[in-house]
């Protein structure tokens, strides 16, 4: 056969994929978790319309590995959303695509078992249950879309997504951006350049046709009609972070160049803090007191914090794994996170009156 000789040479097999139908059919959405996602994209959208003065800060593990685990700490910050929710909005971060510079493991829904048997249906299903689970407490949650074709499956669960640093630049991503239905942050790049981000908002914000799925799971072109919440998310790079008060101002500028609003979130990880968790509270105490000065366009932040400070290798024996311990990047325990969010909460209780009138 002449196809034998010239496709898939490369590919070992085609295993079954449920489609996004049956895996919402198995875990499907209840009307407390779709009351919880509609709430905090509402309230998402209000603030970057300016329409609410609080600052939401999208918080939580660098990556879900343990569900159990997973679902303590969602608990404990339900708890503390309650606690600061008249200044600001808490949206958990719930990543499972993990993007990976060569190898390593690739996030819950590439290897759910941490053993490379690769088991993305098993995972798939399972990240929709933990992320149905969330959403029941009345946490809105926040992701980075990795594959494009996951959102199908989970993407009613989600009030917030990211683009990361590696995929801001992606052609693929812009598109898919333009038709997620929630509020979309775009990283700058590795480098550091900020230019990326901008065109990545302009080209999101626009109507796009691309190939995709559709729920059934069969091919299909997919029609956007652009998505006009999209923002740029500080993140650091080149060597340097970037949520000091000249960066912000340079970040303003170069949004208003372009024409879009001027709505900022920082990344209080990754090169902001040099990759060191015990960083991340500097950055939010910093942007924090820009806010008390006046600053208007900071209308978020990130934060990854987990139960237990720091990371883990995963070992051989998965029972050794330490309990609410992260397994990619090292972050903040959960006694420094809930003193950065309480101490965030009373800087921003003083103005927070004002900046919504100065909007």
């Amino acid at each position: 056969m002449p196809a034998a000789l010239t496709e898939n040479l490369n590919i070992a097999a085609f295993d079954h994929m449920p489609s996004p139908e049956e895996i919402k059919a198995s875990v499907p959405l209840t009307e407390q978790a779709a009351a919880s996602v509609v709430a905090g994209r509402r309230a998402l959208m209000d603030i970057l319309d300016r329409k609410d003065p609080r600052v939401f800060v999208v918080v939580g593990p660098c990556s879900i590995h343990d569900p159990v685990a997973g679902l303590d700490y969602a608990r404990r910050l339900k708890k503390l959303a309650d606690e600061v929710s008249d200044v600001l909005l808490l949206v958990m971060r719930v990543y499972f695509e993990k993007p990976r510079t060569s190898t390593g493991w690739k996030g819950f829904i590439n290897d759910p078992f941490m053993d490379d048997s690769f088991r993305i249906d098993v995972g798939m299903e399972r990240a929709r249950k933990f992320l149905l689970d969330v959403c029941e407490t009345g946490l809105p949650t926040a992701t980075e879309a990795l594959d494009p074709i996951a959102p199908q499956y989970y993407g009613d669960l989600i009030s917030w997504t990211a683009i990361g640093a590696r995929t801001s630049e992606s052609q693929t991503h812009r598109e898919m951006a333009s038709g997620l239905s929630t509020p979309v942050g775009f990283k700058n790049a590795t480098d550091g350049d900020l230019d990326v981000a901008i065109n990545a908002i302009i080209s999101a914000a626009s109507p796009h046709s691309f190939l995709g799925i559709n729920s059934h799971g069969k091919s299909a072109i997919t029609r956007t009609r652009g998505n006009r919440y999209g923002h740029v998310v500080l993140r650091g790079g080149g060597g340097r972070p970037n949520y000091d008060t000249v960066s912000v101002s340079l970040a303003e500028q170069a949004l208003a160049k372009a024409k879009l609003p001027q709505n900022i979130v920082v990344d209080c990880s990754h090169a902001n803090s040099w990759k060191k968790p015990e960083y991340q509270p500097l950055v939010m105490k910093d942007v924090m007191h820009q806010i008390r000065e006046g600053n208007e366009s900071v209308v978020g932040l990130m934060v990854e914090s987990n139960i237990e400070a720091g990371n883990q290798p995963i070992p051989a024996d998965l029972s050794q794994l330490k309990y609410g311990c992260s397994v990619t990047d090292a972050c903040v325990g959960w006694d420094t996170t809930e003193e950065m969010i309480r101490n965030a909460a009373a800087m921003l209780r003083e103005v927070v009156g004002r900046r919504g009138a100065c909007a």
